[in-house]
């Protein structure tokens, strides 16, 4: 008897720890997952703004990287008022742009990268998305690098894993004592 018991003990703490973590990791899953099909289709849900095209001449001399950083810092401090502070350049030479993103919001500008004109200036759906689905949302809120992306992730991990062992318990645990049952009757 004392197997049996020892397996009816693991299943009820088991279930316990089941049911407590259970509903709020759902909450952290169904954000993740909701957020991982978005990304996955952000370009047919139009999360991302359309790249602009322009003059593509073969071995055309492109304005200096500089020249383009001070037309999209100039029009966003002019124009769009928001901070300026310049997260990347991703520059496109195949359509003949640059794409300027920037670090305090989801603002992107679009520049002629052989004139330095501004082409166009969006919104940048897919990066929030992506920040709220890797965490680091919580990081650019807080106005922190990487530490609070890092526990949201580690403790969403954790938890899952803790899900799937209790899960794994509470299939397999039922089946071991009903095993156990019918090994001792034939005894």
């Amino acid at each position: 008897m004392p197997k049996i018991n020892q397996l009816v003990t693991q299943t009820r703490i088991s279930r316990r720890l089941h049911k407590w973590f259970g509903v709020p990791i759902a909450v952290f899953l169904i954000l993740v997952s909701v957020t991982a099909i978005m990304l996955a289709w952000k370009k047919e849900m139009r999360l991302i703004p359309t790249s602009q095209k322009t003059r593509v001449a073969e071995g055309a001399n492109w304005i200096p990287v500089e020249q383009i950083i001070v037309a999209a810092t100039t029009h966003m401090k002019d124009s769009v008022g928001k901070s300026y502070e310049i997260d990347r350049v991703d520059i496109r030479p195949d359509k003949g742009i640059a794409k300027v993103v920037f670090k305090r919001h989801f603002t992107e500008i679009q520049v002629d990268g052989l004139s330095g004109e501004i082409l166009s200036v969006s919104q940048r759906n897919s990066d929030l998305i992506e920040k709220i689905h890797d965490g680091s949302i919580l990081d650019f809120i807080f106005g922190r690098d990487g530490g609070v992306k890092h526990i949201y992730s580690t403790v969403t991990s954790i938890f899952l894993i803790l899900l799937c062992v209790t899960g794994l318990m509470l299939w397999y645990n039922p089946k071991a004592i009903k095993k156990e049952k019918a090994r001792r009757i034939e005894r």
